[in-house]
């Protein structure tokens, strides 16, 4: 998904070029990818409660292989749409599994760093779709984007391969009564036999098993495939109330700050601030992939110590300050006849600023945050609310773009975004509970009950 997000960056370019397509066009194939995730994300939960979360990640590599393909050949912009249609299918099931998995799997001393994992794969990714542009921009316009975009069917079949050799979740097996399963995989993934024991009884207790029952397998009254699930989320207890309300900020303010604007369509903001040629853009691009890299690997290092709070807030506060110097800059050179080389250089150098604002905080710790707060039972569906809403955002951002700097100047859709930044810091502070080091059973209701809530059932 990283791969395909970055390449699809400069192979737009090209694309454009050689299939003589509108910037309307451009701004539709660029958010397809994200809108059909929808449908993935939506129904990935449902799926992953029936099947269990690691085939449903198999499921979702097999499906973007099948899109990647597609894309690869391109042989008009009707199979490139398709192409980017089935591909984005796939997108939304690893989206909303893979967080959820790494979190289930994870002990609460390591499930910030290793929740994050998933964000550091896509920069990496990204990084690499970068890099296939400057590498295949120098074939002949015909194969250059094709063999870009085709490109992405390698990573996701080493995916579906890698990921059998893995275990499933132990707190989906406790769902089904697989008890001796999910405490063989406990006594691989925990740090001791101790806390294997403690986690499979918290596990236990959560779906209304005995935590001294000591079968192997036993019979759930419920056996958790999502009944019922949809029904309590619609109608919510007052803690749940309040994770779906973080839940849905956190993932509109992740793509409403404007960091899809800036990754997806970097080479046309350089162009803007005066970098003319694609080799030059290119090479500014794939600074901001090396940056957003590196700075993810610093937040992944840090959440589990500073806590998701605080990097919540403190990248903000670095997006919102690049956020404005970048809209400053590209306004004065809109206005100028001149070429100015210390706005190129302000440019870069803000854009950088932000997506390494971006990826030591809001990045990572959203999905982080999203995929350990809710309790167990509605997980994995309120996990694919979550992605919905993100894909939805991030679709709304890619395909509108080019239409809002060409409305409002790229200057004044930089301020916006700054504004929007600011209300985002203020929701942050007031509805996102510190989260670090709680277990992911009854502790985290615990933060988002106030005192007269109700006590939340134990199903």
């Amino acid at each position: 998904m990283g791969y395909d997000t970055g390449v699809m960056s400069g192979a737009m370019l090209f694309i454009q070029e050689d299939l003589k397509v509108s910037d309307a066009q451009i701004q539709v194939l660029a958010g397809i990818l994200n809108a059909c995730a929808l449908v993935g994300s939506l129904t990935a939960g449902r799926i992953s409660d029936l099947i269990g979360r690691r085939y449903t990640i198999v499921i979702g590599a097999a499906i973007f292989l099948v899109g990647s393909v597609l894309m690869g050949l391109g042989l008009n912009f009707a199979m490139l749409m398709s192409g980017r249609c089935i591909a984005g299918v796939g997108v939304g099931y690893a989206l909303m599994i893979a967080p959820v998995y790494s979190a289930e799997i994870s002990s609460p001393s390591s499930r910030g760093f290793l929740s994050s994992l998933p964000e550091i794969c896509i920069n990496l990714g990204i990084l690499s779709g970068y890099l296939a542009n400057f590498a295949f921009g120098k074939l002949p316009l015909i194969y250059g984007w094709r063999a870009m975009l085709g490109f992405a069917s390698i990573p996701s079949v080493f995916l579906a391969a890698s990921v059998l050799m893995m275990p499933e979740s132990p707190r989906w097996l406790v769902m089904q009564g697989r008890l001796k399963d999910a405490r063989d995989i406990l006594l691989r993934v925990s740090n001791s036999k101790e806390e294997a024991d403690e986690r499979l009884g918290e596990m236990k207790a959560t779906v209304g098993i005995d935590k001294e029952c000591a079968a192997d397998v036993v019979a759930v009254t419920s056996k958790h495939h999502g009944e019922g699930v949809w029904r309590e989320i619609l109608q919510p207890t007052p803690a749940v109330r309040r994770v779906l309300i973080a839940t849905v900020g956190i993932h509109v303010f992740q793509h409403a700050t404007g960091i899809e604007a800036v990754v997806l369509y970097s080479p046309r903001i350089f162009k803007k601030a005066g970098l003319v040629t694609k080799e030059q853009q290119f090479l500014a691009t794939i600074a901001v992939g090396v940056f957003k890299t590196v700075f993810i690997l610093l937040a992944i290092l840090l959440v589990d110590r500073v806590g998701r709070r605080k990097m919540l807030l403190g990248s903000l506060t670095g997006m919102i300050t690049s956020l404005v110097g970048l809209g400053a800059v590209l306004t004065v050179v809109e206005r100028s006849e001149q070429r100015l080389v210390w706005a190129e250089v302000l440019c870069v150098v803000f854009v950088l600023s932000f997506v390494s604002s971006f990826s030591s905080g809001l990045g990572p710790v959203t999905w982080v945050y999203c995929s350990e707060i809710f309790p167990l039972r509605l997980r994995a569906q309120g996990a694919s609310l979550g992605v919905a809403i993100n894909r939805l955002m991030n679709s709304a951002m890619s395909m509108s773009f080019i239409s809002l700097y060409k409305a409002i100047t790229i200057g004044g859709a930089f301020f916006l975004f700054a504004g929007i930044g600011i209300f985002a810091w203020v929701f942050y502070y007031k509805c996102c509970p510190e989260t670090k080091g709680r277990a992911l059973e009854d502790d985290m209701m615990e933060v988002f009950t106030r005192p007269g809530d109700k006590k939340p059932e134990q199903n």
